[in-house]
């Protein structure tokens, strides 16, 4: 049997994935696009000083109140809105049935990332009061919202985002063993380095520091592994989408054994990230609302 057919997606969800892909794509080159932009436009101005900002010619464009940065604000404090409907998504069942989870948290990401670019420009770069409080705290908010994806990813789901059993990783990871086993693309001695992990003990006695350095080790040590695999196999005569689904499977079979070996550990940080992420955010976003009630009450909008 080919590998191309024991691969072979189902093709309506694949649409729909290879649709939401292109919007996240679009919407990531818009918003890097802007900020170049930002960045070219006002450069010059972002390097002065703030005595020398006041005579600039592009002061009253590139101030926080400015023609310019303001609605830089008004449209990062949207986007900081909008990043709280992906929490609100699980608390109200009209909004859930709304799309996939996975997707609903690209975009949640993808505004979290966006927002502190924006932001940034809107504040020129000039960070303090209530609304430096404020920022910082934003890239507290940031910078675990990161450490939380990468965690989230460790916990294998199904399509509808459900984490799946126990029973279900290893079925899985059978079926994954069996394809590979088929193919006749890669040697399975070219791939048997991916799979060399520590013991199941081995991790169970591991603190949670130490687990979760490793784990990021194995991540990366999985991706330059194939990188490798690909060049040295690229220039054989192989077909190189069978090459290609033959690693893809290689690699999803490693990341489900690890991911089942240190399930327990990933749980239990994901639950712990819960604990600092959320009070970050709502620290924020009241810091936020504060920021703009005092813009409107000293007359800056």
């Amino acid at each position: 049997m080919q590998v191309a057919e024991l691969s072979r997606p189902v093709q309506a969800p694949l649409v729909v994935a290879n649709w939401h892909r292109r919007r996240i794509l679009l919407s990531a080159a818009v918003f890097c696009t802007l900020a170049l932009f930002l960045t070219v436009y006002g450069f010059e101005y972002y390097t002065l000083d703030a005595a020398a900002r006041a005579g600039a010619s592009k002061h009253s464009q590139l101030r926080p109140s400015g023609t310019v940065a303001n609605p830089l604000g008004i449209l990062g404090g949207i986007l900081f809105l909008l990043i709280f409907l992906y929490p609100l998504r699980k608390r109200w069942p009209w909004l859930g049935r709304r799309g996939k989870t996975r997707h609903w948290l690209d975009f949640h990401v993808l505004m979290g990332l966006t927002a502190p670019v924006i932001i940034t420009f809107h504040s020129s770069f000039k960070l303090q009061g209530i609304a430096g409080l404020a920022y910082w705290i934003m890239m507290s908010v940031v910078v675990s919202g990161i450490v939380g994806r990468y965690f989230y990813a460790q916990i294998p789901r199904r399509l509808d985002a459900a984490e799946m059993s126990l029973t279900e990783m290893q079925e899985t990871r059978e079926n994954l063993g069996t394809q590979l086993r088929a193919q006749s693309v890669v040697p399975a001695a070219e791939l048997e380095p991916l799979f060399q992990l520590p013991s199941a003990s081995e991790v169970q006695a591991m603190g949670l520091p130490r687990a979760l350095r490793l784990m990021v080790v194995l991540d990366l040590r999985r991706a330059s592994f194939l990188i490798r695999v690909w060049r040295h196999i690229r220039s054989s005569k192989a077909d190189s989408r069978e090459l290609q689904a033959v690693l893809s499977m290689a690699k999803r079979q490693a990341a489900l054994s690890k991911e089942i070996l240190f399930l327990s550990k990933a749980q239990a940080v994901f639950h712990l990230w819960h604990v600092v992420h959320r009070p970050f955010s709502y620290s924020f976003a009241i810091l936020s609302v504060l920021h703009v009630l005092i813009v409107l009450l000293l007359g800056y909008f």
